[in-house]
């Protein structure tokens, strides 16, 4: 799963370099010498988050359940906020609800570690393309509901390092972003396409925003780190004018509701989008099956939607 790289220090010179042999040993999958060595730190650091979770990984995949989940429950406690992501773990070992994997503070912490070479290993290593998929998807909404492709007020949400406003830039009256990250917001602000940036959760932040005050609501790629989708599908309906679009992308899979898959992602069914796209009062669009991105040269299935405030 993706985890913050950043490594802090226990104090202890002997338990750092223990420390630093056990990622080794995991990253060579020798998770034997991984959980030991995890165990050392342990015993000179007993409060170091990093190497619970260390040694709870190890043990998940030696099959020690056990030990795994109690590393890992440590690991948590000691570092509630889970900026090292161990609610994933801990919820595919059903020690947790799959809905609760995910916190502002891993995604907080993941982008903060990302954010210095995000754009170039996104659109080299991953070719992703989830901007100009939007982007393009508005172009076509606009053409069949007979509307010029120009755009009042629009909110970008969990908009990174600006790359949706790049696609965007010329079409939008103004354009605000808001993301987790407060050096992913470094980097958006670099562009100088944006009117405002705000550091914040994005339900949070659209609850803040006045009635109908937004002509276009966009999201590429964010809701991959959400689970339930209702608040936000409601908060974007209440924001928006009327005929106002929302835009964005998922990742798919072919049941309902949603799932926590082995990337760390949630994924989204069909059914479910529509359904809650019905409800909260939109019209469909556009809906197409799309790939954003790729995992290890494989397109990772999506889909693309364009919702207008229809009530």
């Amino acid at each position: 799963m993706p985890q913050p790289s950043n490594v802090r220090s226990t104090g202890d010179f002997r338990a750092d370099r223990r420390y630093e042999y056990a990622r080794a040993a995991f990253d060579e999958r020798d998770f034997e010498a991984a959980a030991d060595l995890a165990r050392q730190v342990i015993e000179l650091a007993p409060d170091f988050a990093p190497a619970q979770a260390m040694l709870g990984r190890s043990a998940a995949e030696l099959g020690s359940q056990e030990e795994a989940v109690e590393a890992l429950r440590w690991a948590l406690t000691l570092e509630p906020e889970d900026a090292l992501g161990v609610r994933v773990d801990l919820a595919r070992l059903g020690a947790l609800a799959p809905d609760e994997a995910i916190t502002d503070g891993y995604v907080r912490a993941l982008f903060d570690d990302y954010a210095p070479k995000f754009d170039q290993h996104l659109t080299k290593s991953l070719a992703y393309r989830g901007p100009e998929l939007i982007a393009d998807a508005l172009r076509r909404a606009c053409s069949q509901r007979m509307r010029d492709y120009r755009f009042g007020l629009t909110l970008d949400l969990g908009c990174g390092t600006g790359l949706m406003a790049q696609q965007l830039a010329g079409s939008c009256a103004a354009i605000e972003g808001v993301d987790l990250s407060p050096r992913m917001l470094e980097k958006a602000e670099k562009t100088k396409l944006y009117d405002a940036l705000h550091e914040g959760e994005l339900v949070t932040f659209l609850n803040s925003r006045r009635m109908g005050e937004a002509d276009l609501v966009v999201a590429a790629d964010v809701f991959v780190y959400m689970a339930a989708l209702d608040p936000v599908f409601r908060e974007a309906h209440r924001v928006l004018e009327h005929e106002g679009l929302f835009a964005f992308t998922v990742q798919a899979h072919g049941g309902e509701g949603f799932v926590l898959g082995e990337d760390a992602r949630y994924a989204h069914g069909e059914s479910y989008l529509r359904g809650l796209a019905e409800r909260e009062g939109f019209t469909l669009v556009i809906f197409e099956r799309v790939s954003t991105r790729e995992d290890r040269g494989v397109p990772v299935p999506g889909f693309l939607c364009v919702l207008q405030r229809a009530s």
